[in-house]
């Protein structure tokens, strides 16, 4: 089993606490799939929405393809996820919840297949976020601490 990332939504863990998450197919034009494995697409500001009983990613930004010519894609269309009925159907009254967002984690290929890790999150405070930076440097200095006394 191969996988390629192609793009990934770092601040995403930054600015939420990733409840739960999921693996999702995404349906792609022609020019959207040789732009993907270019590495030519940004998640940023995107985030997922279910309508009519379908899962859509919105804002997901795809260049257009260079030498697509007229057969190219609107870059920010919404594109439809590929979920089963059951995910949906259990999906659903969580995105209701106040406070909680349908978020996408990373877009990758797995076999050949573009895939989206879609996750949900609840929106962190600004206290929660210096909290993580702090045990953040503060794990990091004792890394360094005992990769000095190793090397000694």
């Amino acid at each position: 089993m191969s996988i390629k990332i192609v793009t990934q939504n770092r601040k995403a863990r930054h600015t939420y606490h990733i409840m739960e998450k999921w693996e999702a197919g995404i349906v792609l034009q022609g020019t959207e799939v040789k732009s993907l494995r270019a590495g030519q697409a940004n998640l940023k500001d995107s985030y997922g929405r279910i309508e009519n009983g379908e899962v859509f990613l919105h804002n997901f930004h795809i260049s257009p393809y260079d030498k697509g010519s007229f057969y190219n894609h609107d870059p920010e269309r919404k594109r439809k996820l590929l979920f089963h009925k059951r995910e949906i159907r259990k999906l659903k009254p969580k995105l209701e919840e106040k406070g909680l967002a349908f978020i996408p984690l990373k877009v990758y290929f797995k076999n050949g297949k573009a895939k989206v890790e879609m996750a949900l999150g609840r929106g962190k405070k600004l206290y929660d976020k210096r909290t993580d930076i702090a045990k953040r440097d503060s794990d990091r200095d004792i890394e360094r601490t005992f990769r000095d006394k190793q090397r000694r």
